[in-house]
């Protein structure tokens, strides 16, 4: 039903005007009570075997959602409601910006994919710490904020801007994400080298320790596809050096080559990082690699181009505790959360392993 009105509707819209329309919805059903109720029985039932235990955190399970749907965490009661464990809201800059020009949003849909430029786009740090701290939650997902760098910041002032950030969140994040990763923000990418990164982390790991000294938040970094393999695993060293708490990976890529995209070639040109089912075999392979690196050390997280339960089980297998999606939510609909936790829990019952966690890793460890 809903794919025959994703294109009975939703492909005739602009995608960015979609997104809003449907992102309303949601919200608006999360406001009304019975309604909510209803919904989240039908679209978030809980599977016990499914939870999960990640980064000092309990959750209902180990599927969230990917940074980038909800910037300015206006929608997360909504996106808890269709089945999301946890939700990472952002990316978050240290001051409000519109993001790049529109037209920024592309549907690949012959892919499954989307590219996007949209820039980093939302209300500043200040304003989503303020719309975190009158949060009145009606569910209880794991938050997650992820923090990225305001465009017209120069990059020797980088380490700054993300402090002000962190300063400003941390306090209101269940753990918190530095995206360094982002193909939308000139120079951004230049941070994923070690020499920048080491000073990043290490400042704003004491900023969120400063600002949040009650409890200590945990500190992810998200890293982009293309990163050669030498540098995936010197960010990995550092991680562990750190005593960072996870690593998502990955972020969009920039590639279009050798994906074997199917999609009008004019929209394939277009300049953006590219996300969904083209994505799956580059983030597979940088979640093996980092898991054969770093093991049970840290966290990671499992996301690109995870489309059904088969794709978060192999995710799983190749070591990732949290699995996290957003492009295939767009071309499955609200039921997606649902038939992800549905299929985990039989790939579970079916496999050699008494929980998800001795799941974890199980495919590299065997190749060792």
């Amino acid at each position: 039903m809903y794919k025959y009105f994703f294109r009975l509707v939703f492909k005739r819209l602009d995608p960015e005007q979609a997104h809003h329309l449907a992102f309303r919805w949601i919200r608006l059903a999360a406001r009304v009570p019975v309604l909510r109720t209803f919904l989240a029985a039908a679209l978030a039932p809980r599977h016990k075997e499914l939870r999960t235990e990640a980064l000092g955190l309990r959750m209902h399970g180990p599927f969230g959602l990917a940074a980038g749907f909800d910037k300015n965490a206006v929608g997360i009661d909504g996106m808890a409601m269709l089945g999301f464990d946890h939700v990472e809201i952002g990316t978050v800059t240290g001051e409000p910006q519109p993001g790049n020009p529109k037209q920024r949003l592309f549907r690949l849909v012959k892919d499954r994919a989307l590219i996007n430029r949209m820039g980093f786009n939302n209300d500043g740090s200040l304003r989503v710490a303020a719309r975190l701290a009158s949060r009145t939650p009606v569910f209880k997902p794991v938050v997650g904020v992820n923090i990225g760098k305001t465009k017209v910041v120069p990059e020797e002032e980088a380490v700054a801007d993300y402090v002000k950030s962190a300063e400003r969140l941390a306090p209101y994040a269940d753990y918190l994400v530095v995206n360094v990763s982002s193909p939308n923000t000139p120079g951004l990418r230049n941070l994923q080298a070690t020499e920048a990164l080491r000073p990043l982390l290490s400042a704003v790991r004491e900023a969120a320790d400063r600002t949040a000294s009650a409890r200590r938040v945990p500190l992810l970094v998200k890293i982009a596809p293309d990163l050669a393999d030498e540098d995936v695993d010197a960010v990995a060293d550092l991680a562990v050096e750190l005593g960072l708490d996870g690593i998502i990976a990955t972020n969009t890529t920039i590639a279009r080559e050798g994906l074997g995209l199917k999609s009008d070639p004019t929209l394939v040109k277009e300049t953006g990082g590219l996300s969904g089912a083209p994505l799956k075999n580059r983030s597979l392979e940088v979640l093996r690699r980092l898991y054969a690196r770093v093991g049970d050390r840290i966290t990671l997280v499992g996301v690109g181009g995870i489309e059904n339960a088969e794709d978060a089980w192999q995710r799983i297998l190749a070591g990732a505790t949290l699995v996290q999606g957003y492009s295939a939510f767009i071309y499955e609909g609200p039921f997606w959360g649902r038939a992800i936790h549905k299929g985990l829990a039989a790939r579970l019952a079916t496999s050699p392993y008494a929980t998800l966690a001795d799941a974890v890793g199980a495919d590299v460890r065997k190749t060792a």
